[in-house]
């Protein structure tokens, strides 16, 4: 009996090593995500707490629950509204796709979630019935929150997923009076069901981005190489382990589809290897790196890094 015991206790323990190794396995290193400012083409007005606009309010939440999920390095906002700034892209009021995914070069992200939000308010039916002779407005009021979604492959400028992700959420209500949205504070908002309603679509859109990120390759790039050392601004924050060999390339011409007009990627020329020897600098978002191999030409700032 006692060896039967055994052998369970064994089994269950090898289960439970093979399950934890192929977690590590599956999450592998972080994307780095660049969530850019939501259109608001609800047409109404409605600001959140702070004055924010419906657009600013949707970004900031998936913003939000991106890091949460620590799966990903999300780009601070500060960072995107700098370099539009700077490289004056987004000029017209619009950012595209193309656009979009030469910001994200420029930042060092593998995608770039774009989006607009189409409705956010509130739709109330009524029927008039008689309460003790008095006739009285009662009906169904619903929420709605609809947005349309793009991710954009950075390198390619390829639009990986376009989705209208739509959510309604439902209450009994007395009044036929079109509610005012406006909201003094982030509590007053999650208890109204329109941000049950917005905060259900957020989640759908961080499932959408965790499905299609998966199929994105992980990258970094060389932010200094000196002494024998290369520097990647990608360290223990982003997963990132001591003694990861990774790949070092130089990008090279970008190769342009006549037709469409978007990126078929370049010829990136390999330069050599590295191996990550810390990956504690700036408080784990960068790493040190001694050279493995090199292969002619020195290792250069910008240089891609990808894994072997």
């Amino acid at each position: 009996m006692k060896i039967f015991q055994a052998l369970f206790l064994i089994l269950c323990i090898s289960f439970c090593v093979s399950n934890v190794i192929q977690a590590q396995s599956k999450q592998g290193k972080k994307k780095r995500i660049a969530v850019f400012l939501f259109d608001d083409k609800t047409d109404n007005g409605r600001s959140w707490w702070g004055q924010r606009t419906v657009g600013e309010g949707i970004s900031d939440m998936l913003t939000t629950e991106l890091v949460k999920t620590e799966e990903f390095t999300v780009i601070e906002r500060s960072q995107i509204d700098a370099i539009l700034k700077e490289q004056d892209f987004g000029a017209s009021g619009a950012v595209t796709p193309e656009s979009a995914a030469k910001i994200g070069q420029i930042l060092g992200v593998e995608l770039a979630v774009m989006g607009a939000v189409t409705e956010f308010g509130y739709d109330k039916r009524r029927s008039n019935v008689s309460v003790s002779g008095v006739r009285v407005g009662v009906g169904k009021e619903q929420a709605n929150v609809a947005i349309d979604l793009r991710l954009v492959n950075t390198s390619t400028a390829e639009i990986l997923s376009a989705e209208n992700i739509r959510r309604e959420k439902n209450a009994p209500s007395i009044s036929a009076s079109t509610r005012k949205i406006s909201f003094g504070s982030e509590n007053e908002f999650n208890q109204s069901i329109v941000g049950k309603a917005a905060r259900e679509a957020v989640e759908d859109i961080v499932k959408l981005i965790t499905k299609n990120a998966e199929n994105i390759p992980w990258s970094a790039k060389i932010v200094t190489a000196q002494d024998g050392q290369v520097f990647i601004n990608s360290g223990n924050n982003d997963g990132v382990k001591v003694g990861d060999i990774f790949v070092v390339y130089r990008k090279g011409q970008e190769l342009i589809d006549p037709d469409t007009g978007l990126s078929l990627g370049s010829v990136d020329k390999k330069v050599g290897i590295i191996k990550v020897t810390d990956n504690s600098i700036g408080e784990g978002k960068a790493s040190s790196c001694v050279i493995v191999e090199k292969m002619g030409d020195e290792f250069k700032r910008g240089d891609v890094v990808k894994e072997n």
